[in-house]
């Protein structure tokens, strides 16, 4: 079994950073996506992906939303993915999740393609 934890997630004035964290109690295979997804407040919301990572060669990919905002990244030794978010807007509140999938040889930003997920950490804009 997979066990992920995120943190990081805080109340930050609109304009501002974050830096999220996501530590993995292991890696499935040694081909893993890691990937950020996020579901924004308010009925029914879906969840969205942001961005994720293959851990063995750093291919990253990231949603249109996140583009040029946010940057994946990683620590393979640490099994540690981080998000940093700069730029942050009200419409970036939301709960953010990462979720984990191995023997993977592409890192869609779909959620029924990962098998792992984390409780998920809150991210508060305020305008």
């Amino acid at each position: 079994q997979v066990q992920l934890m995120e943190s990081g997630g805080h109340e930050v004035e609109a304009g501002g950073s974050l830096r999220l964290s996501c530590v993995a109690s292991r890696y499935p295979d040694r081909r893993t996506c890691v990937a950020w997804f996020r579901v924004r407040q308010g009925p029914g919301q879906k969840r969205e992906g942001v961005a994720s990572i293959e851990v063995a060669d750093g291919s990253t990919l990231y949603a249109a939303s996140a583009k040029g905002r946010f940057t994946i990244s990683h620590d393979k030794d640490e099994r540690t993915v981080w998000l940093q978010m700069n730029a942050l807007q009200p419409e970036d509140n939301a709960m953010y999740y990462c979720a984990a999938i191995g023997a993977a040889w592409s890192c869609p930003l779909t959620s029924g393609n990962y098998d792992f997920w984390g409780p998920g950490t809150q991210v508060i804009v305020s305008s």
